[in-house]
Formats: structure tokens, sequence, C-alpha cells
């Protein structure tokens, strides 16, 4: 094979020109053809198509800036891949790993017919701060409890530290350049579809988020100067700024999780608020540990006598809790914020989930796919992780019998209601933390707000009656 065969860098998860791994074994090998490949087998939600439109052209005009492109395809991921190396005399693929199964299964298959056609294949560590078989316990087995995981991990000292922009990129692109026969067959981002058009209801996103690297070590650095002192406690106030907002930039890989950890234990180590928010990035990898070991923690509770659960239908209650309409403030606060921003408070999230779960008793799955389709960091390991913890039928979750009061959460979390009055306007004149209650209040004159769609204390009874007849 001649010196000057290109070597493919294959974007997925890592959208991100420094410590990127793979784009650095790449350009040490030589010169280097950047491809992304967008298979609709995939199944992308909503609002994660609209954030990587915005990804893809941030990644573009970085390797620009660079002297190259993103090459951008769209069809079956081994069969573009395949044909792209056939085109370029490519000698090889490099890629970051992903650890959903489907993705793992498809990753494997590909290694080997890439292999087959005697061209390099090498993955590499690029979305974790470590890897899911280098942290287990003494019989060789996956945790099932996060604080001996955690401790596990702190025993095994810092993650490496992030690579930098790979020296030689420029070189390496220039080197490299596409030629006719593959630029002719390439695609464009607006024939991806990935925006909404009609209707458009991605104004609040474009409001509130800037999807590239660049803007996500903006935000890492405004986290660290002005929200890391005070996170320990502030975390939990959803009417604060006080969370990092960088959970859509780690599911795209703007950033990548040791960037994180190294940015944060460089500012504060051993401090209460950075201890706290590395437990939360360590959360995050125990999320990504327990779907490499349970691929399908997607569709089925990972506590077997879950399994038995009478769930209900209700699809009136589901579309009430859907559209933020249950008439319990916070709950509706939480799920209007996330139509309007494409995210929500961690500490909404879990109220908002523990309503669906048990007041409700509606399956985990459903809010899951909810979840799936309208957040912007949707994860598919976070995502049904937590649901499932919610639950109760998850690894180390809550005790199904933990079940959140939404009034006694937004009047202790959110206790002038200032949240509930930013995403429930129709409130705004309701004194202090009578906004949490608001069927016992006077309402002013044609103010619409619907009334509870169930009542607590019932739906407390009735999820607790049907959890102890597993």
């Amino acid at each position: 094979m001649p010196d000057y065969a290109p070597t493919i860098m294959w974007f997925r998860d890592d959208l991100r020109l420094a410590d990127n791994p793979a784009l650095s074994a790449a350009v040490a090998a030589g010169p280097v053809v950047c491809v992304y490949i967008h298979d609709p087998a995939l199944n992308l939600g909503g609002a994660e198509k609209w954030w990587l439109h915005g990804a893809l052209e941030a990644l573009d005009a970085d390797l620009r800036a660079q002297g190259g492109q993103l090459c951008l395809m769209a069809g079956p991921e081994q069969e573009s891949l395949l044909w792209l190396a056939q085109m370029l005399g490519a000698r090889g693929v490099e890629w970051n790993r992903r650890y959903a199964g489907p993705a793992r299964t498809r990753d494997a298959a590909i290694k080997t017919a890439l292999k087959a056609g005697g061209l390099m294949a090498q993955s590499h560590p690029g979305n974790m701060l470590h890897e899911p078989w280098q942290v287990r316990t003494k019989q060789g087995g996956p945790f099932r409890v996060f604080t001996p995981w955690w401790r596990a991990v702190q025993a095994m000292g810092p993650p490496l530290p992030p690579l930098p922009v790979p020296h030689g990129l420029n070189a390496a692109l220039a080197a490299a350049p596409v030629p006719d026969a593959v630029a002719s067959q390439l695609v464009k981002l607006a024939a991806l579809s990935l925006r909404p058009a009609t209707p458009d209801w991605a104004a609040g996103l474009r409001a509130t988020w800037q999807p590239g690297e660049t803007a996500a070590l903006e935000r890492l650095d405004t986290f660290l100067a002005e929200r890391l002192p005070g996170y320990a406690t502030a975390r939990d106030l959803p009417a604060r700024p006080a969370t990092s907002g960088l959970s859509p930039c780690l599911r795209f890989g703007h950033v990548s999780p040791r960037q994180v950890w190294h940015a944060v234990d460089a500012r504060g180590a051993g401090d209460r608020d950075s201890a706290s928010f590395l437990s939360e990035l360590g959360w995050r990898d125990f999320a990504q540990s327990t779907l490499f070991d349970f691929p399908d923690m997607a569709t089925r509770s990972l506590r077997p006598e879950f399994d038995a659960m009478p769930w209900r239908t209700d699809p009136a209650g589901l579309r009430a809790w859907q559209r933020g309409r249950t008439g319990y403030p916070i709950i509706d606060a939480g799920m209007r914020e996330l139509w309007h921003t494409g995210c929500m408070h961690n500490r909404v999230r879990m109220i908002v989930a523990s309503f669906l779960t048990k007041h409700l008793l509606l399956d985990w799955r459903v809010g899951e796919r909810w979840f799936a389709d309208t957040l912007v960091d949707a994860d598919a390991a976070s995502n049904p992780f937590n649901w499932q913890w919610v639950a109760g039928c998850g690894l180390d979750a809550a005790p199904y019998f933990r079940i959140f009061n939404p009034v006694l959460q937004g009047e202790k979390f959110d206790p002038e209601g200032a949240y509930v009055r930013r995403w429930v306007p129709e409130l705004v004149r309701l004194p202090g933390r009578a906004i949490h209650t608001p069927w016992k209040a006077d309402l002013p004159a044609g103010t619409r707000y619907p009334t509870p769609v169930v009542d607590l204390a019932g739906g407390r009874a009735r999820a607790l009656a049907a959890w102890k007849a597993l």
C-alpha cells in the first residue's frame, strides 16, 4: 500500500478535535479523510436530530479551518464505509467506541468486514473515563451498586489526561483531498432533514443552545468560574443557573469526560463542590457501564420482578403529563421546560418520572421514549438507566416506595415559586408557596389551569398496593 493512502476518521458520538484518540491515531498514520455516516437505522429523537444538524455544521467548520472538510454520507454504516474505503484506496478506518448492544454488534461486523478486505480497523476509548471492563468487582463481574463502583474508580486514580488537537492535523487533512468521484456521492447537510420544518418547533432550542466544540468549551469555562462554587447545594434548585449544562455536549462528544474531569479537578481538587460534580460525571459512566453489561436496558426492567408490575393504560393522563397540564405546577413546569429547551433540571426530572411511574402508575418505558424524543441529551445509557432508577426497577434504584410528592418537592426546592412562574405563567400572580397548590387558591378571573389529574394520596396508595402485590 502506498505511503500516501489515507486513513478514514469515522466520527460518531465524538464530534470534536481535542481529546479524540481516534483522530490522533489517524493523523499519526498520515493523510486523513473525515466522515460522518447518517444511518436512519440509528433512530434518533427529534431533539437529538436538531442538535446533530448544528453539531455536524460546527465540526465541518472546525475541519475547514484546518484545511479539510467533513464528508457526509447517508445509508447503512458498513456499506458506506466499505465503499468509501475502496474509492479512496484507504489504508484503514479509525473510530471511538460505542457501548450500546446494537452499536457494538454493528461495529464488530464492520471491523470484520474491513479486515477481510485487507484494511486496518481500530477502535479507541474516547467517550468514558474508564472502559466498562476496567472497573469490575473482585469476582470479575459488573458492579450493581454505584457507591462501591465509585470507590473502585477513585482507587484507580485520575483518568488519563486529555489529548490536545492532533499536531499536524492541517497537513494530514490537506494531504488527503477528496476525489471528485467521492465528492459527487456525498450528501449535503440539509438533505439529511434533521431540522423540523412544518411545524418548526425548535425556536426554544435555538434560543437555548449552540452545538459544537467551541461552545461546549466555553460552557465548561463558565461553569468552572461561575457555577462550580456552591454546586453541591445549589444543584437541587431548579430556579438557579447552578448546573453545568454539559449533558448534550457530552452526549454528542463536543467535550470528553476526561476533559471535564481534569478541568474540574484542576480548579477545585478535593473540595465539596468538585467532589459532588465529579460523582455526577461518574454516575454517567456507571450508566454507560450498565448498558455495556445489559444491552436491553431500554426495554427490560433490570429487576425482573417488575415484569409483573400491573402498569396502567391511561392515554388522557399520559397526554396531560406530556403537555405539562397535570394540575401540579412543578410537574407542569418541568414538562414545559423540556418541550421548550430540550432539557430539564435534574431534580425535576426525578419528580416528573416519579409522578408518571407511581402516581399515574404508567410504565417507565413510556416516559423513557418521550424523553428520548424530546431531550437534546437523550443518551442511550443515561436515559433508560435514570428512568429505571426512579421507577425502582433498575440497579441501585431508589426503592419503589420512595414516592416524590410534587407539592412537597416544589415547596422544598422552589420555595418562592420562581421556577414555576417562569414555565407556568398562568400562575404568576399566586404568592409564595401557594403557587404549588393552586387548587386551594382563589385564581384570578380568566385563569385557565387544569385541576389535578390524580389525587396524590390515592395515587400513592394505588402504587404501593401494586408494588406489594408483586
